[in-house]
């Protein structure tokens, strides 16, 4: 969660392959063929009408109500992130979505599928800087370096790697408010203290550094179903 990355070139080509992912069908789209004339004289042969590049994928209306376990003015702003980032991010089947109205021992880390309206949740921690007096409750998000908070906005699912807390995924912060979640190192991982057994034990999770700490054996399924390219939502609403 707090690794420092090997180098800078780790992350300029994390950066450039983040971009690429969010731009690849642009690109694909602008693709065209080129026409072979031949030497001879020959029968003029029409040029096919330019195939207009499609625009961003939208989320479909279908989806616009929210599933019964998520509230829905969250749901409703969870929507609305996707379709204003739409061009950024590539995958728009599912979203997660984390509800920091909710506390920490209930859970509040969902993955829905925007086609069917199914939904999984898991637990998830928040950072100690958004509750310095570990009552279970996100009390404040921030964005800053060094807060070891959690941030609340759009981010974008990135790439996968072994750090310090095993397999990890790294984050993209799409919004002013979570734009430093690169260099924050805030990422996906699991973690101890996001087990269920800390509910029996305390009533309550763990917390983590600001990042989306699951617990150890929720971490595969959650990277089973959001993947990379895809978006998270984070709000207290």
């Amino acid at each position: 969660m707090t690794d420092t990355l090997d180098s800078v070139q780790t992350r300029r080509t994390l950066i450039r392959s983040a971009f690429v992912m969010a731009s690849g069908a642009a690109v694909s789209a602008c693709a065209t063929r080129t026409l072979k004339l031949a030497s001879a004289p020959a029968p003029i042969v029409p040029v096919p009408a330019p195939v207009p590049i499609p625009a961003a994928p939208r989320v479909a209306k279908a989806t616009r109500t929210a599933p019964g376990n998520i509230r829905p003015e969250l749901f409703k702003r969870a929507v609305a992130a996707l379709d204003r980032h739409s061009i950024r991010v590539p995958s728009h089947d599912r979203i997660a979505i984390a509800d920091f109205a909710t506390p920490s021992y209930r859970p509040r880390f969902h993955i829905v599928n925007l086609g069917s309206g199914e939904v999984q949740s898991y637990l998830v921690a928040h950072g100690i800087g958004s509750d310095p007096e570990h009552t279970g409750l996100l009390h404040s998000f921030s964005n800053a370096i060094n807060s070891e908070a959690t941030s609340e906005g759009a981010f974008l699912t990135a790439d996968y790697y072994i750090g310090k807390h095993g397999d990890s995924q790294r984050l993209l912060g799409l919004d002013p408010t979570n734009n430093n979640a690169f260099d924050r190192a805030i990422v996906v991982h699991s973690a101890w203290y996001s087990n269920s057994d800390m509910v029996a034990k305390h009533g309550k999770l763990g917390r983590s550094q600001g990042c989306f700490a699951v617990g150890e054996n929720e971490l595969a399924k959650v990277f089973e179903r959001l993947g990379p390219g895809r978006m998270i939502y984070s709000a207290k609403v």
